[in-house]
């Protein structure tokens, strides 16, 4: 259609060819194919130059309508594009906010230095639902399954550790804790619907899951703080303590019998695979999350 709206302006099936960047054996052959699907002759060809006949003309206005449509169905397409990529709202549990988004994200800025990023923290039962609401394109959880309604991917691995201050019982420990004197003290644990809280509660229903918690705090950083203050002992991800751990102001204390390795997953809503800044933001957990 191109073809044949360029030759009714130019007159020249040549120069018609020229201007779309196409030979003109390859500009004839297009339009004999058009001739044969549409079952009526477009152009008359002659020494002096390329003509259309009656019905090529009346084509040729219809061609006009439909490029022109393309043309705004393209821009509209491009518009929309750009509207999506230029936000990205991301939900993530605490563990993957606050220990490994923030590297993904600069280097998610290096490709898409336009694009607005808003980042939600929460545990990821809240993180889960951000998602399947649509209040947040792409999402980042810690728990033991993927949440209903939502599509998943495996980025990394992560574990859990036992910890306590220098200063507890526990950090003379010679040989590992029984798993059963675990779920008997009283812990510092992170709320009810945080990943690190779902897999601990799991992996403790063997011994009849954990005790009253000592304190039950909504963030890891909390809880961090409260152990290292010799509050008492805490479970939290190796990722969040291993500063701690470096410096001496957390002692992990093996636990005999008890499996506290977790997946890290993304999320999305069911059926709708990440596209523009998630998509590469997905491709970037991919290649640097931690392996376990």
């Amino acid at each position: 259609m191109e073809l044949l709206v360029a030759v009714a302006r130019l007159g020249s099936l040549g120069r018609a060819a020229r201007e779309l960047g196409i030979s003109q054996p390859a500009a004839s052959g297009r339009m004999r194919a058009l001739e044969r699907q549409l079952g009526v002759a477009l152009v008359r060809r002659s020494p002096g130059g390329s003509r259309l006949t009656e019905s090529g003309a009346l084509v040729t206005e219809w061609a006009r309508k439909v490029l022109e449509a393309a043309a705004d169905f393209d821009a509209g397409a491009r518009a929309l594009r750009g509207q999506r990529d230029s936000r990205l709202r991301v939900a993530a549990s605490m563990t993957v906010a606050e220990y490994l988004l923030p590297g993904w994200l600069t280097a998610l800025h290096v490709r898409h230095p336009g694009t607005a990023v808003s980042l939600a923290a929460g545990n990821s039962v809240a993180v889960a639902a951000q998602v399947a609401s649509g209040a947040a394109d792409l999402g980042f959880v810690e728990g033991l399954d993927v949440p209903a309604g939502l599509d998943a991917v495996v980025i990394g691995q992560d574990r859990l550790l036992v910890v306590v201050a220098p200063a507890h019982p526990w950090a003379a420990r010679r040989r590992p804790l029984p798993a059963a004197e675990v779920a008997t003290t009283p812990l510092l644990l992170r709320e009810e619907g945080s990943g690190t809280r779902q897999v601990l509660d799991a992996s403790l229903a063997p011994h009849g899951g954990p005790a009253v918690p000592l304190l039950e705090l909504a963030s890891t950083t909390a809880v961090k703080t409260a152990a290292v203050g010799g509050a008492g002992p805490a479970v939290l991800s190796e990722l969040a303590v291993a500063d701690e751990l470096s410096a001496h102001r957390l002692v992990d204390v093996p636990v005999a019998g008890l499996d506290l390795r977790r997946a890290l997953r993304a999320v999305w809503p069911a059926g709708h695979r990440p596209a523009g800044p998630a998509r590469d933001l997905l491709g970037l957990t991919r290649r640097a999350a931690p392996r376990r």
